[in-house]
């Protein structure tokens, strides 16, 4: 370890219901709980642990994700929420809560039955719906990562990455080796991948519009993403009319690997103290 606020960095684990749940812990003042996306964990944080706040960051692993173990997943949004709320009741207390693509649908979810444990909501590159496309494609990868093809299912993830990455100066192959130590053996990532899929015949977005304006929401974009578009973000801000829309610019879908210093700036004004 190193001096200043990566000292402050630290490891945790906690038993929460069914699951192990690794986090990682830096900082001092107000819970922040960052939540990350399908195929990552909570090294693609670290940027945001490492920038002075003000506030104490937690950063989880999801179900069957990096370091947390899977448990009895059932392929549903539910379960991966009611962890959310599982950590908050049991680790952190209410907090503003910062969820990047599934981690935001997941946050917005949550924010949607338990308000008091979700004072403030950031969205990042975040949809509430999927169409037919999306559905297919988690279909595909599914399929792909039940199978024992590990070449091919490196090759795949690569191709997500690169697709979500805009700038030409982000590492797309470092990306993708976090990503596949992040899937290990896949169950989280097949599970995660279910509950989105499923969001094409059972959307989130009505149970959105139960999110009160006593939960301050802002939702961030990319300008371009290709995954979750602005069309998606003008769903989800239809539903919750008091949220606030911010953007990143010349960023893909991975605008913290992007847009590093832009994107902790833009955290810094919503959640900084």
């Amino acid at each position: 370890m190193t001096s200043g606020i990566e000292e402050a960095l630290s490891t945790h684990t906690a038993t929460l219901g069914d699951i192990d749940v690794t986090y990682s812990r830096s900082g001092t003042g107000p819970a922040v709980v960052l939540i990350h996306g399908l195929a990552e964990d909570h090294l693609s944080w670290r940027k945001v642990q490492e920038a002075d706040l003000g506030v104490t960051t937690y950063a989880y692993d999801l179900r069957g994700h990096g370091s947390t173990t899977v448990g009895t997943p059932d392929g549903s949004l539910a379960q991966l929420r009611d962890d959310l709320i599982a950590f908050l009741e049991n680790v952190t207390g209410p907090a503003i809560c910062v969820g990047f693509s599934l981690g935001g649908t997941v946050v917005l979810s949550a924010a949607a039955v338990r308000p008091d444990l979700l004072p403030t909501v950031v969205a990042l590159g975040t949809s509430s719906v999927v169409g037919r496309g999306a559905a297919s494609f988690y279909a595909g990868r599914i399929e792909l990562f039940r199978g024992t093809d590990r070449a091919e299912q490196r090759d795949a993830l690569r191709a997500d990455t690169a697709a979500a990455l805009h700038n030409p100066a982000s590492d797309v192959d470092a990306v993708t080796e976090a990503r596949i130590a992040a899937v290990g053996d896949a169950a989280g990532y097949i599970n995660a991948s279910t509950a989105m899929a499923a969001l094409v015949e059972s959307p989130l977005t009505p149970e959105l519009t139960k999110i009160g304006s006593d939960v301050e929401v802002t939702i961030i974009g990319a300008d371009h993403d290709s995954f979750c578009p602005k069309k998606a973000a003008d769903i989800i801000l239809g539903a919750v009319e008091h949220a606030a829309y911010a953007e990143i610019t010349d960023a893909g879908h991975l605008m913290l690997v992007d847009q590093p210093e832009q994107t902790v700036a833009l955290l810094e004004r919503i959640i900084g103290h």
